[in-house]
């Protein structure tokens, strides 16, 4: 067989490996936070009749006024989402979530959890906890088990309104209309569990720590560079850029901007380590949820 040929095949082959290790990584997070969703809704929510926000919390509304199946509404109301996730986001995805929200339905129908408490503070905080980290899992996994982001992302790009704006507009009338149909208590307990459920899904998709880009403009961006790599241990991009009008007016020269990513808890020493060097030099910061590759996960700072 030819070099070239067999070149192809091996990198066939890999790129197979590749999707098959991802797809399983993705079922396993699905199967996770399909089953952390079913113990917070049959073992904290649905038994003490507490709601949530988003779709889930328009199911669980439904199921305390009428009495309906919880897993027949959990599939009803979310089915137009797939729908929608099918045209306007990727049929994958589309896929994905269908399996999610059918296996979740399937949990709530077939598999039995433990009450675990009739406390209503405690049913808000871990109710909210583990179906916000269900919904996460999923994420994780490249799905959802609730539309309600499907449905945000598909408003906000035939409105002006963003995201953010549609999520808070479809909670503001699910807890409305759960303070009229049965009475201002719950609809107050299913803010607190949005909120944790919330806050939840953004710690388990974004991870415990928060980073932080940082760009750089100083003229004494060599010592800066260097010593952000060697003294910091943090890897570096330099940017080629051109001067304006500034400080020391109007300059037509051409500036190296130097660009790196440090997590929240170590942007303070870097920000005092460029101080030390140049305190006149120009720092932005701008918060990005994940990265991926590079030295951030792999090397830590070395102390001094």
């Amino acid at each position: 067989m030819p070099t070239s040929q067999r070149h192809q095949q091996l990198q066939r082959l890999r790129l197979r490996r590749i999707d098959i290790i991802q797809n399983i990584k993705d079922a396993v997070l699905i199967l996770m936070g399909v089953m952390a969703a079913g113990f917070g809704l049959k073992g904290f929510l649905l038994p003490n009749r507490f709601l949530d926000g988003g779709v889930m919390g328009i199911s669980l509304l439904a199921n305390v006024v009428w009495g309906i199946q919880l897993p027949l509404l959990v599939i009803l109301f979310n089915l137009p989402f797939v729908v929608i996730a099918y045209t306007q986001v990727a049929k994958k995805f589309a896929i994905k979530t269908l399996i999610a929200i059918s296996a979740l339905a399937g949990v709530l129908a077939l598999v039995e959890f433990p009450i675990m408490t009739h406390d209503k503070l405690l049913i808000a905080v871990f109710g909210g906890f583990f179906l916000g980290g269900g919904i996460g899992l999923s994420i994780r996994g490249g799905s959802v088990i609730d539309g309600t982001e499907v449905l945000a992302i598909f408003t906000s790009k035939k409105t002006t309104m963003t995201v953010g704006d549609v999520i808070l507009i479809l909670n503001i009338i699910i807890f409305s209309v759960a303070a009229y149909l049965i009475n201002v208590e719950t609809a107050l307990y299913a803010i607190l569990t949005y909120l944790v459920a919330s806050k939840t899904v953004d710690f388990v998709v974004h991870g415990i720590e928060e980073y932080t880009s940082v760009m750089i403009v100083s003229d004494k961006h060599e010592e800066i560079k260097d010593t952000i790599i060697t003294k910091l241990g943090r890897g570096v991009t330099v940017l080629k850029g051109k001067s304006g009008y500034g400080k020391k007016g109007h300059r037509v020269a051409e500036v190296d901007v130097i660009f790196s990513v440090v997590t929240r808890l170590e942007l303070q020493r870097m920000k005092t380590e460029i101080t030390k060097i140049d305190p006149e030099a120009f720092v932005v910061e701008n918060s990005i949820n994940d990265i991926k590759g590079g030295m951030i996960k792999k090397r830590p700072f070395r102390e001094d």
